[in-house]
């Protein structure tokens, strides 16, 4: 059987909705999990397929990406922001989400060369009361929502990187280290876009109730989230990658 990790957050719920609503759902085993933990499920061999943040193809020695879909964003994305009380360019400690990897070097590279600044990084629990005004905190996912209205604030690192470099950003995307049937790599890739394709149906039938930590589930999905891996995607991912130290 097939094992398959998938980031557990809302912006992945089209793809487990196609995968589940297809014939490959009985020959699978399906995981939900953070980012991170799908990275280390493969770098480890504890699955065969992951949607893994890209930054992890770096610890990867053979793999191959298998989807025309990935995690994707062509602006704000709003759910990979920093979040402050003082301007940026006031900031010395910011507080890091640990649960991906991509957005931590997204964040690095734009205080170096975007920001033109230096804080301390703290890889710890964050603490969202930020009592020290000089600090801010990197929060990614779902968990970033209810804190739009929290902070004076909001630095989507989507848009800052798009505004930097005039590219789309890739966060995620599906990757094997295994010799897969391409028979088994059409059907997951048909499963992927049955799901793009029924965004709508995919929140309607899900059992989570999303309205309760953002808003418009599907704006966010709509407008927020680009699927496609596009060449533009390919070429922006290439490209950051090549400026992750």
């Amino acid at each position: 059987m097939i094992k398959i990790s998938s980031v557990s957050y809302l912006n992945s719920l089209p793809f487990i909705y196609g995968i589940k609503e297809s014939d490959l759902y009985s020959e699978i085993e399906l995981f939900l999990d953070p980012p991170s933990l799908c990275a280390d499920k493969l770098i480890k061999d504890e699955i065969d397929i992951g949607l893994v943040p890209v930054v992890t193809l770096h610890s990867l020695k053979n793999y191959k990406i298998l989807s025309e879909y990935c995690i994707g964003s062509e602006g704000v994305v709003d759910t990979v922001c920093v979040f402050s009380n003082v301007p940026i360019n006031q900031v010395k400690t910011i507080l890091l989400d640990p649960q991906s990897r991509t957005s931590v070097e997204l964040l690095k590279i734009l205080l170096k060369n975007h920001w033109g600044i230096n804080p301390v990084l703290y890889s710890e629990k964050i603490d969202l009361e930020l009592e020290n005004n000089n600090s801010a905190a990197l929060v990614i996912g779902d968990d970033a929502f209810p804190l739009h209205n929290k902070f004076e604030f909001v630095y989507d690192l989507s848009l800052e990187w798009s505004t930097m470099t005039g590219m789309p950003f890739v966060f995620a995307v599906w990757v094997t280290n295994k010799n897969l049937n391409p028979n088994f790599i059409q059907k997951f890739n048909q499963a992927l876009d049955f799901g793009v394709r029924n965004i709508n149906k995919s929140l309607s039938v899900s059992n989570v109730s999303h309205e309760i930590f953002v808003k418009d589930p599907l704006k966010y999905l709509n407008s927020r989230i680009s699927y496609n891996f596009d060449e533009n995607k390919k070429k922006a991912m290439n490209f950051f990658l090549s400026q992750v130290s």
